[in-house]
């Protein structure tokens, strides 16, 4: 082998070896799914119910560890087994809570003082209304900088980033 071949091989090599390395670098897409609903895991839903007991394991004997006391706030499920969701709330916090006690409906909490909603998905279009930081609202609609909310009979839009419920990438409507 001549030195331009060995050259050219090392080059080749190390240029394959570089993008896999990248490759392996970028974080995957989730592509896991629920072992009982075949939905994507995590993922969110809401309280349906006013209450729901958050227990440790994921049946009636396991302890309750504390009480969600907000119906439609966001809770994202991290894992299924039977009947059972391990849900986190917002701040990280969670549990196992019975499937029955959750929706499908998408919500948001608000983290911000103030969050303008706009008649439709342009930061120049028309505030309609303000939303305070802790409002719980229902997302209408996402696309991939905006979602459409609804809370206290007001709708509009507003870029992600400023409430909890909907991730970066999440689309839907």
């Amino acid at each position: 082998m001549s030195w331009h071949s060995f050259r050219a091989l090392t080059v080749k090599s190390l240029s394959v070896a570089l993008i896999v390395g990248i490759l392996n670098s970028v974080p995957a897409m989730s592509a896991e799914k629920g072992s009982v609903t075949n939905l994507p895991l995590p993922r969110f839903v809401s309280m349906k119910a006013n209450e729901g007991n958050v227990r440790r394991g994921p049946s009636l004997s396991h302890r309750i560890d504390w009480v969600y006391k907000r119906r439609s706030m966001p809770l994202q499920i991290t894992a299924e087994h039977g009947h059972w969701r391990r849900v986190q709330d917002r701040d990280g916090a969670g549990g196992w809570v019975h499937y029955s006690l959750l929706s499908g409906v998408r919500t948001a909490i608000v983290e911000v003082e103030l969050l303008n909603l706009h008649a439709r998905p342009d930061p120049s279009a028309q505030v309609t209304a303000q939303l305070s930081m802790g409002v719980v609202a229902e997302l209408r609609e996402c696309q991939l900088e905006w979602c459409e909310l609804t809370a206290g009979g007001y709708r509009g839009w507003a870029r992600k980033g400023a409430y909890w419920g909907v991730e970066p990438q999440d689309v839907f409507d």
